[in-house]
């Protein structure tokens, strides 16, 4: 065998080896695309109202949040609802500039009635908004339930006739309360039942579902689960009777729902509500929404 050769073929494959590994461990010039993430959240602005769009849009790209949650309602609101056509475009540019949207538009709406409704659903729609939380709808206590959803299943027909012309998702959110429409979701699946959850669905809230179901909870999920646009995150713990406001992961939200939420093919807008504060200056809300928010993308992941 001719040694000089042989040295040759072996110093020739080290470098060939050597060339490939460099060529592996350099990066392509086709970059793979970031993959896109399952869920959108948003931050809600309820206890925020006082600050200018550009100080909300900055506060909640700091923050880490894809967009907000933003109220149009009568009182201590972000916007006017008599003004949204003027308040929401400027918003939105607020938050464009740091690629942030308005996920959701948090109303007083309770019908399909009234030129004012239309008009900042309108706006909204046209700016690209495509969910809206609808107001509350409350029971007379002193009267028979069944008959009173009866009454409001033409008003949510209305409602969804109303959304699907428009182009835009109103969306119910179960709250608890002795009087409270959907607080047991069983009415509110019943008044949903014949409308696509593009017209009307479910904002749905694992606290307030918790607060009345015990630990019958994954039935009431189960329930709106056909329904479901979007969820609502908060805690809560117990005093006395009473149901208090805490901080995520401080109470009784089982981190159970966040595994099962995953088993589903949900991925619309997520929303951070941080009602513990709500007297409370709008920095301290921040770090508020900054801590929940940390606490929830770790019960994501675990």
């Amino acid at each position: 065998m001719n040694r000089n050769l042989n040295r040759i073929d072996r110093r020739q494959f080290v470098l060939t080896a050597a060339a490939a590994g460099t060529a592996y461990a350099m990066p392509s010039r086709v970059v793979a695309a970031k993959p896109k993430a399952r869920y959108k959240f948003c931050a809600f602005a309820k206890f925020l109202h006082t600050l200018s769009f550009d100080e909300l849009a900055d506060a909640i790209a700091a923050a880490g949040f894809d967009g907000v949650e933003v109220t149009a309602r009568a009182t201590e609101s972000c916007i006017h609802p008599d003004r949204a056509a003027e308040e929401l475009p400027r918003l939105k540019e607020a938050l464009a500039k740091h690629d942030l949207n308005i996920m959701i538009l948090t109303t007083d709406v309770l019908s399909a009635d009234g030129p004012s409704v239309q008009t900042m659903l309108r706006a909204a729609a046209g700016i690209g908004i495509k969910y809206y939380r609808l107001g509350f709808f409350r029971y007379d206590l002193t009267k028979p339930i069944p008959p009173q959803v009866e009454a409001l299943k033409p008003v949510f027909r209305d409602i969804a006739a109303m959304n699907r012309e428009i182009g835009i998702t109103g969306m119910y959110q179960n709250h608890s309360g002795p009087d409270m429409l959907g607080a047991t979701v069983w009415d509110l699946d019943a008044l949903m039942q014949d409308i696509p959850k593009n017209e009307v669905g479910c904002v749905f809230d694992i606290r307030h579902a918790i607060t009345e179901a015990g630990e019958a909870w994954p039935v009431y999920f189960n329930l709106m689960k056909p329904h479901l646009d979007a969820i609502s995150v908060k805690d809560f713990r117990w005093n006395g009777r009473k149901s208090q406001h805490v901080p995520l992961g401080q109470g009784q939200v089982d981190p159970k729902y966040f595994k099962m939420l995953q088993q589903t093919d949900f991925a619309g807008p997520v929303s951070v509500h941080v009602e513990y504060l709500s007297k409370a200056s709008p920095q301290e809300n921040l770090e508020a929404l900054k801590t929940d928010f940390v606490t929830l993308r770790k019960m994501l992941d675990s």
